[in-house]
């Protein structure tokens, strides 16, 4: 009777509990059990397991083989735990020294000829081993994204042989090395789009503060133009931010390093169900609202999605974040995004176009806008028309800051909210704003009008206060003047009654 013990990392949610791999020969009649609650994928494992053994001239026991994945009420799935199972196996058989075991933590899918494969999630199962205080080894295409967490011993390996070199000693494994990569925007700029002035100016205070922004417009004005471009006036990720949307990707298998502090920008199509926008699936995986977190989540369209999928980000954009319960497991995803939307003022597109030819009803066009809720609207700081433009606009060569002039604005404004209160303005909580952004008699006299004539409510006075903070911030000033709150009450003007 033989026993071996080694270590993995299953996957739940953002969380990458520890997985104790238990491999235990007995004598018998030959088979090969694996118990602990595996999924198809690990259960697999077994045919991939004997046929990478055979292939790499090891000896496949024909004993009586129990494979325990611990604890047991943790769902394992995909073919991470192929390596760990085989080389439990040598170890249990005496095929390679068990002493070192307990060094490392072990992933990797095996091909059937001994060769180790990619797998997803990474970089968060190194996040967690690392805080073990143990080494892990991964194939070689997943190594350099885990080694993107600071001060975690990574081993690449590439076949199942080189790691078994490595735990006798014959012919020890190189340690990763983490490449300096640095952040580049890769967007387009922000001064090929023509016009647009008062759309410009709004997102950029919707970027300095962490806004969300509703673009209004007929067809073709530029409203995707001025999404797309968004990102790259964006402050730049600092690390911690780049590591949490590095982690969601991996958990999706997406991520690649050339995107390693990069914005994300999402843009899912009007045809997108409540899942995928949130997540979920039996075992739940981040959705669209998380993949954006730390980035851009763009819907365009906005009136043509589902009323009930629009519905699911009201409580996201106010928390930041989005629990997935299932009967069996529960997991919980960041979703702390920019929401940019795009809609057409009618069904039509062109309800106050200069050429006049929108006949849609005011019962049609007060439909298509009712199919945005008013919480929802209520929850979207800025508010704004991006109107068609003129034929002596377009032929005008294209003027306007540049990103980087924009983005340099931007990063100024949101450095001083960081050191005034620690988090962007669309961040503060009601005790917050009511600290930091206080006004004078002569503000709060405007405001109190336009709460009255507006019928605006409780939110939507905050949404005010915050997004005049930030207007204040852009100007370098440390006072909430009467023009400021003025900018900001403009931007809240789009009704969706009509």
């Amino acid at each position: 009777m033989a026993l071996a013990v080694l270590y993995s990392r299953a996957l739940t949610g953002m969380d990458a509990p520890l997985v104790t791999v238990e491999v235990h020969l007995a004598n018998g009649l030959p088979s090969f059990q694996i118990v602990g609650l595996p999924e198809t994928e690990v259960k697999e494992s077994k045919d991939r397991v004997r046929a990478a053994l055979l292939t790499a001239r090891f000896e496949f026991p024909a004993r009586r083989i129990t494979v325990n994945l611990a604890p047991a009420d943790l769902p394992k799935e995909s073919g991470r735990f192929d390596l760990p199972i085989a080389l439990g196996i040598l170890a249990a058989s005496g095929q390679i020294p068990s002493s070192r075991l307990a060094e490392y933590e072990f992933a990797g899918e095996l091909a059937l000829t001994g060769e180790l494969r990619a797998i997803r999630g990474s970089l968060a199962m190194t996040c967690k081993a690392f805080g073990d205080g143990r080494a892990f080894v991964l194939p070689q295409d997943s190594a350099a994204e885990a080694a993107l967490v600071t001060g975690a011993t990574i081993y690449p390996a590439t076949t199942l042989l080189a790691v078994c070199a490595h735990l006798t000693g014959q012919a020890m494994l190189s340690q990763q090395v983490t490449e300096a990569v640095s952040w580049a925007p890769e967007y387009p700029d922000f001064s090929e789009v023509k016009g647009q002035a008062q759309a410009k100016r709004a997102l950029e205070v919707a970027a300095a503060g962490g806004h969300s922004v509703l673009m209004s417009g007929p067809p073709g004005t530029g409203k995707s133009m001025l999404a797309a471009r968004f990102p790259g006036i964006l402050p730049e990720m600092v690390e911690e931010d780049a590591l949490e949307a590095a982690a969601i990707a991996s958990v999706t298998g997406s991520f690649r390093l050339e995107h390693w502090k990069r914005r994300p920008f999402r843009s899912p199509h009007h045809t997108a169900s409540g899942v995928a926008l949130v997540g979920g699936g039996g075992n739940p995986r981040p959705g669209e609202i998380s993949l954006a977190h730390n980035g851009v989540l763009f819907l365009d369209e906005l009136p043509e999605f589902e009323r009930s999928v629009l519905e699911v980000l009201r409580e996201p954009l106010e928390s930041g974040r989005i629990t997935i319960s299932r009967a069996a497991r529960q997991a919980d995803f960041p979703a702390r995004f920019q929401l940019i939307a795009a809609m057409n003022p009618c069904p039509c597109g062109y309800l106050g176009h200069h050429n006049g030819k929108c006949r849609c009803t005011p019962d049609q066009v007060a439909r298509y806008r009712s199919r945005i809720s008013g919480p929802l609207l209520d929850r979207i700081d800025l508010q704004i028309e991006v109107p068609a433009l003129r034929e002596s606009e377009l032929s005008a060569a294209a003027t306007g800051d540049t990103s980087a002039t924009v983005r340099a604005r931007v990063e100024q404004a949101r450095q001083r909210q960081i050191e005034r209160q620690g988090k962007p303005n669309a961040q503060l909580g009601p005790a917050e704003v009511e600290r930091y952004c206080a006004l004078d008699a002569a503000g709060a006299g405007l405001l109190k009008q336009a709460v009255t004539h507006l019928d605006l409510s409780a939110r939507a006075y905050h949404r005010i206060l915050k997004v005049a903070r930030t207007i204040t911030d852009l100007a370098g000033a440390t006072t909430i003047a009467v023009t400021h709150i003025a900018e900001a009450v403009q931007y809240r003007r789009f009704h969706a009654g009509g």
